[in-house]
């Protein structure tokens, strides 16, 4: 074949039949979006389910029932609108009750915070067996609620109790730990016990503050203590705040040691001591003693909202000296 036919056969236009066709634009399935949504929703409907069916749906029924006088029995029960919430604002018992759990969340939460950052900056040394003593501490915090509370019971037990033990061998009266004014400790002690959790938090946050920092300070000739005030501590307040956010709500909310330390001679709730007698146990006692449903709802709903308020004014009070690595009204 010559060139001069090589070159005809060149410029002949392409057969049709062999061309492909061209990409319509018209996509008949669902579009990426679409596609992103639906995997987004379908990995996280058991959740949404369960926060329905766990937490929207009872405190709806909660709040139903506390505009009524349901007994959770009788099926005679009568709609009292807000008569539930006026009865408990003329309620000393509440009222003392709810003082006593904002000062054990006052004492408490401040001593958890503080003796968890000790131990975390205790075990954030260089020190041999480190993940050993990191384990020990851990540990109290995963025993379960129950087991701790029977523990110290035990512990604190006025006639067979290791402590009246120490005392009685030091030639010391036996004392009623149990009873009124000492429940308040060991109640107290029984949560410093499990510190392991804020322990762990605090740790993290001391592995993520830059060594960098702290060189220089050491060679500008800052003691550790001026360190730790100036450089750790600010970098640390954002854990410090959600610690204390978490540790109001959960100390505010705080039931089972007051019962498991309950005095067992007599029996009954009225053996919590009158210094235990927090807001929960009132609440529990309304719920399953008096059997006043309609009346404990109410109680529920007002803590609920007592714990959005103070959780705003920790966030605004603490606004100024919370610092942030990134600003968070940089993003917006």
């Amino acid at each position: 074949m010559t060139v001069d036919q090589v070159s005809s056969v060149a410029d002949r236009p392409r057969s049709t039949a062999n061309a492909r066709p061209a990409r319509s634009d018209t996509r008949t399935g669902p579009s990426m979006t679409t596609r992103r949504h639906r995997a987004f929703y379908m990995f996280t409907s058991p959740w949404i389910i369960g926060f329905a069916l766990l937490t929207i749906a009872p405190m709806a029924y909660a709040l139903w029932l506390s505009f009524t006088t349901y007994d959770g029995i009788s099926p005679n029960w009568h709609y009292v609108g807000l008569g539930n919430y006026r009865e408990l604002l003329h309620d000393a018992q509440t009222w003392d009750s709810l003082g006593r759990a904002g000062l054990f969340a006052v004492i408490s939460v401040p001593l958890s915070i503080i003796a968890g950052l000790a131990l975390a900056v205790l075990i954030n040394r260089p020190i041999k067996a480190r993940g050993l003593f990191r384990t020990l501490l851990y540990l109290p915090a995963v025993v379960p609620p129950v087991g701790a509370g029977i523990a110290f019971k035990i512990l604190f037990d006025q006639n067979t109790g290791a402590a009246n033990g120490v005392l009685t061998f030091f030639g010391f009266d036996a004392i009623g730990w149990l009873a009124d004014p000492y429940a308040r400790y060991v109640l107290i002690m029984t949560v410093l016990w499990s510190a392991g959790n804020i322990m762990i938090i605090s740790l993290a946050g001391l592995q993520d503050v830059p060594r960098e920092l702290h060189e220089a300070a050491r060679i500008d000739g800052a003691s550790a203590w001026r360190t730790f005030r100036s450089i750790t501590v600010p970098l640390l307040s954002p854990v410090l705040l959600f610690q204390t956010v978490t540790g109001v709500i959960a100390s505010v909310q705080t039931i089972m040691p007051m019962l498991l330390a309950a005095n067992p001679t007599t029996g009954g709730l009225t053996t919590i001591p009158q210094s235990n007698y927090t807001y929960m146990i009132h609440v529990f006692s309304e719920y399953f003693a008096l059997g006043r449903y309609g009346y404990a709802s109410a109680l529920l709903w007002v803590l609920f909202v007592l714990i959005l308020v103070a959780t705003g004014l920790i966030f605004k009070f603490t606004s100024g000296v919370v610092f942030y690595n990134v600003d968070p009204e940089a993003k917006k």
